[in-house]
């Protein structure tokens, strides 16, 4: 069993509730993120009803790399040791390309990859020092194309994570490091509060049930909730440009 687990971007969302569902299991947890005051009420809140469990909370800014290994060495010296990082902090601030708001598209790509890319290494770290843990990435179904407009950096940035985390499993095939990458399709959450077109949207609980029940199987990629994702997944990465315009 993964006992001890990180979660990055934990103050609120679909890290948060992750948070609550793994506490529900008896794992211990480092919860990381921007907001420290969210992060101590969640504490509570968790410590209270899970009295059994252990919470650590670590403000955190993602695209502060050197920060990131050390809060990650930390968190792994005080829990003695690391079972499972989840890499989830992210944002989805991005516009489309060339209307004058590259600084958008630069944030979103820079904490949704190349932020990610220093909790994978800083995790890896830890994980080949003992030969063993479990690292999960979570990109989402926007990764599987390209998507236009305020989503085109967003979707790149979750492709580029996708493909981190699959090169990682032809590496470690066969041995004790395990990595999982989950694509969730649309969960409420305050990522997207306020987007009005969001197809086949669930309700935040059941949708991050979906996550936790596809991490805890380890799956080397899981697409969430499995109906209607799963299918329309296959789909999306066939269907021709044209005919995929009419729908997105």
């Amino acid at each position: 069993m993964r006992r001890n687990i990180l979660i990055t971007g934990a103050s609120a969302g679909l890290g948060a509730e992750m948070a609550r569902q793994f506490a529900a299991k008896g794992r211990n947890l480092v919860l990381t993120a921007r907001r420290e005051d969210r992060l101590k009420t969640l504490q509570d809140e968790l410590t209270t009803a899970h009295p059994g469990i252990e919470v650590v909370v670590r403000r955190l800014d993602v695209t502060d790399h050197d920060q990131v290994f050390e809060v990650f060495r930390s968190a792994d010296a005080e829990l003695g040791g690391l079972d499972r990082v989840i890499v989830n902090a992210g944002i989805g601030k991005g516009t489309p390309i060339g209307t004058g708001r590259f600084d958008a598209n630069l944030a979103t790509t820079m904490t949704n990859y190349v932020a990610a890319l220093a909790q994978a290494e800083a995790a890896m770290e830890l994980f080949r020092a003992r030969n063993a843990g479990h690292l999960v990435l979570i990109s989402s179904v926007a990764g599987l194309r390209g998507m236009p407009k305020a989503m085109t950096a967003y979707s790149a940035s979750k492709s580029a994570i996708a493909a981190v985390g699959e090169g990682l499993q032809l590496e470690l095939l066969g041995k004790p490091i395990k990595v999982s990458v989950i694509q969730p399709g649309y969960i409420r959450s305050d990522l997207n509060e306020g987007v009005r077109k969001l197809p086949f949207v669930v309700d935040t609980e059941p949708g991050v049930r979906a996550m936790v029940a596809a991490i805890e199987a380890e799956r080397a990629k899981a697409v969430v909730p499995s109906w209607p994702w799963r299918p329309l997944s296959s789909v999306l990465k066939v269907v021709p440009v044209s005919l995929l315009k009419r729908v997105i």
